[in-house]
């Protein structure tokens, strides 16, 4: 194959593909920068629970590993039941999590224009089960561009805390997607 003929080739063949590039690995990191935050933002909803003294959960916020900040706050069922149903938003304000530990360092910084939904169903509380979705979009700066739109699905066990409630370490499935320009990442971790 002639240069020429190569050129038009490879020009050809990103013409076709309007979306750009995707890169399985930029996918995953587009993922991997906020699970730190879904499990943050897990905890938070958690500890909202617990101080809540009427059906409004006053905003629970803690800092990024390495900078900016995640803010819970929503509402909660009334009245004296083992079951609860929480309505909580998340806001991203230039979320930055520690990413040493995977298998390629990067910076992802995270921020939401309008909060996410984290929607729980409490069962069988103190020691009982939790499930619900963590679904919106953020975007993404510095080392990955653009947003990424969350839907995630979770399961997972209660037990007493403390305070309360608390969601068991490691005993949360979550699964679902997180679709950025680099592709989609499917989630399917436990934490």
């Amino acid at each position: 194959m002639k240069i020429n003929d190569l050129l038009g080739f490879i020009l050809l063949s990103a013409a076709c593909n309007p979306e750009g590039v995707h890169s399985e690995a930029d996918a995953r990191r587009a993922y991997l920068g906020l699970d730190t935050a879904v499990t943050r933002g897990l905890n938070l909803g958690m500890d909202g629970y617990n101080a809540a003294s009427s059906a409004n959960i006053d905003a629970q916020s803690a800092n990024g590993d390495l900078e900016g900040s995640i803010t819970v706050s929503g509402q909660v069922d009334q009245g004296s039941s083992d079951n609860k149903e929480l309505r909580l938003d998340v806001v991203l304000d230039g979320y930055l999590d520690d990413t040493s530990d995977s298998d390629v360092i990067f910076a992802v910084v995270y921020d939401s224009e309008s909060p996410l939904t984290l929607d729980l169903s409490l069962r069988g509380i103190p020691d009982g089960t939790l499930s619900g979705s963590f679904e919106g979009e953020v975007w993404m700066s510095d080392d990955l561009e653009g947003p990424v739109l969350l839907d995630l699905s979770l399961e997972g066990e209660l037990e007493a805390g403390p305070n309360g409630i608390a969601r068991t370490e490691g005993g949360t499935q979550i699964t679902g997607t997180a679709t950025s320009d680099y592709g989609t990442y499917e989630v399917d971790l436990t934490r």
